[in-house]
């Protein structure tokens, strides 16, 4: 009797556990049904998402939570029969709750029977997965979307293609493009629409080939439609994989473009046409240049450079080779005549020079004295588009006869004037006006054929009001056939006046300086019923002198370029189109230069941080484990303990800067939980006040409705600290810290100048004082490792580097703002999550505590591996101990009793420490695995985040830390198997 009450009291405490179990879950309505579907027992979960209390619905039948469709169709009576009969009975539909609102909900029915196996009722458990099934349904309704876009899409021809290339699926743009309908393209292979020169050069295989190899296939090129026409096509394919990354098929993107291919062939053929044109009219040209009755010739630069020279000139200069040469070395003979003096005037000044009848001695043969001529020439300076001078056009007239027949008739007449004064005189007279009449009238004859053939327009004004006495024929098909001649150009051409030449004209007359007009516009418009027209001209202003040197009329030369400056103004916007093109190409080469070289620099830092901190953090656990263990044998020395908490100080700060270099480096393992910052911010208040002193005010402000973040919150906690006592440095006479958290969302706009930021939405946290503030070259350089404008000694540099390098590997972005006077604003941005708020883990604290388990201690470094199982000794532990994973496993797999398996994560040897972890809990299932490095190597981190359930002490660890981390460890061991053995 006394053992069946034993047994009995044991029953009754194992129900009334699981009852206080079932009592504790909210998140799932567990209840008891009769055979009959009568509610006999309620929990919380059910109280709280169906809204009856116990007392409201024990009793009454469950069939009240099924809509009114659905006890229509029996359903309630259907699944108890199928648990009965199958035992179980599973599935999703709605439910009602109390105050008649659905919800959709996971239903899990299960047969209660007893020993004899007679049916007790039903267990029933319910949970809302109404969030579930509305993302399902969004999911749909995205995918609807899309295909209702890619359907309404007429420009263009999407449709996917199988791995072997056949046609798929069909929108309305490649029916309207290539002209077949759904049921005829698909099916089809897409070889169909290639030329028949295409598919034999199996173009088709080689574009998939293509995509499958570089992920993207693009070209240009003819394509068939059903009718057999072709078409220029843009195309583009994409291969499109699963999950699983197996090839699905192919993307296939088409375009009819050829209208823009035939309009940049037409464009094309029109800038040809202009070459070609400007070409012959640059023959044309050359050929009036050489066939000029004066000579002609150019010079460049300051040197005067032979460039151009006609065959006139090469008359005068006696055939030589004067091209390419300096005037100096090709004519040296004109030294001391002026000439040179006068070119260098001219190009310094940008000033003409005209010289009539000026002497110029030239020698036919070297060493002799040369024959004097007499010319006419005009030097005029020639202009770049910035206004300087770049040459001198030299134009004019041998004209020796016509001075040395002047000089003869002078003499002539002084020597008759002493015979007979005034009969000779008028004889003279006469005779030389007969003389000139007849010359003039050959001349006459002879200029107008010249002046009326000449390729350019020529016209010739006279008097104040610009007479018209002379057009040619190119000046009457520019102007129009109007009546002209007698005219002032002001009645002839009323349509020009408003323009400027008219002006012009007047400004030359009055000067007696040339004018010459480069692409310049002019507007005709020959009658106001006719429609305006607008050509381009260059062209000279000449002034025409009289006897006495003044101004009598303008000569007026030049040429309609229309044709040309049209090509030009073309050829510049196409230049400036491709000059931005260039430019936008080169900005992002650059960029993608500098974020590789970062890049570069960071992997570089982190290995060479990750190799420093091993093997320095293993240094440090031997020296601090061994401090720690001195002190108990210390007795009452003062001086040996304030020694020892020197050494223990420096071991700290040690396995501190090795913390942040990693941090820097991204290398430390992050433990990210979903918190929100509200708890994190507010929960800091009172240590922040304490550790700034009362002359910092802090400030928080946190918007309402913050979001959830995905974070290491004690990693976050340390970066604000840092931030915070940098703002307190920065502000020695005291002043305001301000921390501020707000909900951000950065656009493609914001993040474009940043590589490593994605666009989306954030939770921006903003640390800032109002102290002295940084200069803009502190601000480029306050991240990099080792930089402070500290005083020696009182800062490692450290500090915002291992911010920066924590925001940068939790997926953030960081940013400085700051000026000389105005403070310093530091702000961190986080990604937001989307997930329900996580129970942040508390840091071990409490009594330092050992016990009588068995600890496998596994490390490769002797020295560390005698000093933790001396630690562990210490704290009453029965350690055994292995140099490597495949020791360790040996001690495993004989039997031995093994509670905590403590090994060191980077050890030499072919089993991995993780694999060694893997294999212990195969072998003794309820083993604690607690893992120990100064640095993980990605062994146990991946993608800057802790992998999940794995547990690890860094080193250098204090005494103190590891025998609370292994207490931890085993008291949720304990309370695990606890609450197993309450289900059994």
């Amino acid at each position: 009797m006394p053992q069946e009450s034993a047994v009995d009291a044991q029953r009754l405490s194992l129900s009334r556990r699981y009852e206080l179990l079932v009592e504790s879950v909210t998140d799932y309505a567990i209840y008891m049904l009769t055979p009959e579907g009568i509610v006999s027992t309620w929990n919380p979960g059910a109280a709280r998402f169906k809204g009856h209390t116990a007392a409201e619905i024990v009793g009454l039948p469950f069939s009240l939570f099924y809509t009114e469709e659905d006890r229509l169709a029996q359903l309630p009576r259907r699944a108890l029969e199928i648990a009965e009969r199958e035992g179980k009975f599973e599935s999703e539909g709605w439910r009602v709750r109390k105050d008649g609102s659905r919800f959709w909900a996971s239903v899990v029915i299960d047969p209660v029977r007893d020993e004899s196996g007679e049916l007790l009722g039903f267990a029933k458990v319910t949970r809302d997965i109404s969030d579930k099934r509305a993302a399902q349904e969004a999911l749909l309704a995205s995918e609807r979307r899309f295909r209702y876009l890619v359907k309404g899409v007429t420009d263009y021809a999407i449709y996917m293609l199988s791995p072997e290339g056949e046609v798929t699926n069909w929108n309305p743009g490649a029916h309207r493009i290539k002209g077949y309908t759904d049921e005829e393209a698909i099916g089809m292979h897409f070889s169909s629409f290639y030329t028949d020169e295409d598919r034999a050069a199996r173009m088709p295989q080689r574009a998939l080939a293509t995509a499958l190899r570089e992920g993207r296939f693009e070209a240009e090129g003819w394509r068939l439609r059903k009718d057999r026409s072709r078409f220029w096509a843009s195309v583009v394919i994409d291969p499109v994989y699963d999950d699983s990354g197996a090839l699905l098929g192919f993307a296939k993107v088409t375009r009819d473009i050829t209208e823009r291919r035939e309009a940049m062939l037409t464009v094309e053929r029109a800038r040809e046409a202009a070459l070609q044109a400007k070409t012959a009219e640059y023959e044309d040209l050359v050929r009036l240049f050489d066939q000029a009755h004066g000579f002609i010739c150019f010079f460049r630069g300051p040197e005067h450079v032979y460039e151009l020279a006609n065959e006139a000139h090469a008359q005068l200069a006696q055939y030589r080779d004067v091209i390419g040469k300096p005037v100096r070395q090709a004519l040296p003979e004109l030294e001391g005549q002026g000439f040179f003096e006068l070119l260098d005037r001219v190009f310094s000044s940008g000033e003409p020079f005209i010289g009539r009848s000026s002497p110029i001695t030239v020698n036919k043969v070297p060493d002799e004295p040369g024959e004097i001529r007499y010319i006419d020439f005009v030097y005029q300076p020639i202009f770049d588009n910035d206004n300087k001078v770049i040459g001198i056009f030299s134009q004019g007239s041998d004209v020796t006869d016509r001075v040395r027949a002047q000089e003869q008739v002078e003499r002539k007449q002084e020597a008759l004037e002493k015979l007979i004064v005034e009969r000779t005189d008028a004889l003279n007279k006469a005779e030389l006006a007969l003389q000139r009449a007849r010359q003039l009238q050959g001349d006459k004859t002879h200029l107008l054929a010249l002046f009326d053939q000449a390729p350019g327009f020529i016209c010739v004004l006279m008097q104040r009001n610009h007479v018209i006495e002379l057009a040619n024929k190119a000046y009457y098909q520019l102007v129009g056939h109007r009546n002209l001649i007698g005219r002032p150009a002001q009645e002839a051409l009323p349509d020009i006046a408003g323009q400027g030449f008219l002006t012009l004209l007047d400004e030359v007359f009055e000067t007696g300086k040339p004018y010459i007009g480069e692409d310049l516009p002019i507007t005709f418009q020959e009658h106001p019923e006719r429609p305006k027209r607008t050509r381009y001209l260059d062209f000279v202003y000449q002034p025409i002198t009289g006897e006495d040197g003044k101004v009598i009329g303008i000569f007026v030369q030049g040429n309609d370029v229309t044709n040309r400056k049209l090509a030009q103004d073309e050829l510049k916007r196409y230049q400036a189109e491709l000059e931005t093109i260039i430019a936008e190409r080169t900005r992002a080469l650059e960029d993608a230069h500098t974020a590789l070289h970062n890049a570069q620099k960071l992997e570089s830092i982190g290995k060479l941080t990750g190799g420093v901190a091993h093997d320095f953090n293993n240094i440090l656990q031997v020296i601090g484990g061994n401090l720690q263990l001195l002190q108990f044998q210390l007795g009452s020395n003062e001086m040996a303990a304030k020694r020892l908490e020197a050494a223990n100080a420096a071991v700290e700060r040690g396995g501190k800067l090795s913390s942040q270099l990693l941090a820097f480096a991204r290398r430390q393992p992050l433990q990210p939980v979903i918190v929100n910052p509200d708890k994190i911010i507010h929960g800091m208040d009172d240590m922040l006040k304490r550790a700034l002193g009362e002359e910092i005010t802090v400030k928080t402000v946190i918007a309402a409705g913050i979001w959830n973040m995905s974070v290491d919150p004690h990693r976050l906690e340390n970066a604000l600290l840092n931030l915070a006592f940098n703002a307190r440095d920065a502000m020695p006479n005291g002043g305001m810290l301000t921390i501020e958290v707000i909900n951000s969302v950065l656009d493609e706009h914001y993040v474009a100048p940043f590589l490593d930021v994605s666009p989306g939405s954030y939770v921006m946290f903003a640390v800032s004082d109002s102290g002295t503030g940084m200069p803009s070259e502190i601000v480029a350089k306050a991240c990099d490792p080792f930089f402070t404008t500290k005083a020696e000694g009182e800062g490692t540099g450290l500090g915002l580097p291992m911010v920066y390098g924590f925001v940068k590997q939790s997926g953030g972005h960081f940013q400085i703002h700051s000026a000389v006077g105005y403070g310093t604003t530091i702000m961190m941005y986080f990604p937001r999550s989307l997930e329900s708020e996580s129970d942040v883990p508390g840091h071990d604290a409490g009594p330092i505590a050992g016990g009588s388990e068995t600890i496998l201690v596994v490390e490769d470094d002797i020295a560390v591996q005698a000093t933790v199982v001396e630690m562990l000794t210490s704290l009453g532990y029965r350690v055994l101990k292995a140099q490597n994973a495949a020791s360790a496993l040996v001690i495993l797999k004989s039997g031995v009793s093994v509670d905590v398996l403590f090994t060191d994560v980077v050890m030499p040897g072919e089993l991995r420490s993780p694999d060694l972890a893997r294999q212990a809990k195969t072998l003794v299932p309820n083993i604690v695995i607690l893992f120990t490095s100064g640095y993980t190597q990605d062994v146990i981190v991946h993608g800057g985040r802790l992998d999940a359930g794995v547990h690890l002490i860094s080193k250098p660890y204090r005494r103190e830390e590891l025998a609370q981390k292994i207490r931890h460890l085993l008291s949720g061991r304990e309370q695990g198997a606890l609450a197993e053995n309450e289900f059994r």
